[in-house]
């Protein structure tokens, strides 16, 4: 099914021709669980929070027909995202169920809403492929951590990540990036962190640039064609996450495919129902999230 975009989907605003991405697989299949969260940071990517609707909980009879698809296209991996997936009732169901045929990776926040159902987690250390766990850790000292996530959800997600590594599943840690900083030094501060916690210090670090709240509009460089064939090569197109990735949420009461895992607040970004469908259209590099994957490598795979 062809999409209708505007104009601003194939040029920017003085008028040169957007970069691009032509999708080239479904390696990894991303479900936005829902943007409900237990905790309420102000620089939340997805404005997640308590009781937030904007985008719907899943459950397993949203998500099965998708991963069914998926498996039909080769998918190597299916991954987990909100909000704070815990809160999907049916969650620990729904991962039975895709890591019967791929691994699957988790992203929470590690506090309350997934100690409060450990013993249901326990249950998939038995899965034909491995679940993993990502666990938010923005920065190595409770004090700047908690400032943005709560006084005392620094311990919460640390205990939350001993327990799971405790119970033999795999886990890796996500931060946050800042502006100019030595990264060779914030990463050994992580290092000393597990160390000090009984985790391997090699446990796997994704970083994170601020990406902005949804709906807003950071004054970012736009990325051009000429940005994509100067500085990226075909080799290195392929791998942006929306070159090898999709994005399913639920909005309205309807699963629909989105074209990145960073972008669900651009309608332009909806390629409807079919997974299958969505890997023949090219994707703008429109969104200002974009720059991030463009001048960081910004990724949110591990696949």
């Amino acid at each position: 099914m062809q999409r209708i975009h505007t104009d601003n989907w194939f040029v920017t605003p003085d008028g040169k021709p957007r970069g691009y991405i032509e999708p080239h697989a479904l390696r990894e299949l991303w479900f936005h669980t829902g943007t409900a969260c237990n905790l309420q940071c102000s620089f939340c990517l997805e404005g997640s929070g308590p009781g937030d609707t904007r985008l719907d909980l899943v459950k397993f009879a949203d998500v099965k027909p998708l991963i069914d698809e998926a498996l039909t296209l080769d998918v190597e991996q299916f991954s987990f995202t909100g909000g704070e997936p815990f809160l999907a009732k049916q969650l620990v169901q729904i991962l039975a169920y895709a890591a019967k045929f791929k691994p699957c990776l988790v992203l929470t926040n590690g506090t309350d809403a997934l100690q409060q159902r450990m013993d249901e987690v326990r249950s998939l250390q038995d899965a034909e492929h491995p679940v993993s766990f990502r666990i938010s850790i923005d920065y190595a000292a409770a004090k700047q951590h908690d400032a943005g996530r709560g006084e005392g959800n620094f311990d919460k997600a640390m205990q939350g990540l001993k327990a799971l590594y405790d119970l033999g599943f795999p886990v890796s840690v996500a931060r946050h990036m800042e502006k100019e900083e030595q990264r060779e030094e914030v990463e050994a501060s992580y290092r000393d962190l597990f160390i000090a916690y009984g985790l391997p210090e090699d446990l796997h670090i994704v970083a994170f640039p601020d990406f902005a709240t949804p709906g807003s509009l950071p004054h970012v460089p736009q990325v051009t064609t000429s940005c994509m064939t100067t500085y990226q090569t075909e080799k290195s197109r392929k791998d942006f996450m929306c070159a090898f990735s999709k994005m399913v949420v639920k909005k309205n009461g309807q699963m629909k495919v989105y074209a990145c895992t960073l972008v669900d607040d651009d309608e332009e970004y909806d390629q409807g129902f079919s997974l299958t469908e969505s890997l023949s259209e090219r994707i703008s590099m429109k969104h200002h999230r974009c720059y991030s994957c463009f001048a960081y490598g910004s990724s949110c795979s591990e696949a």
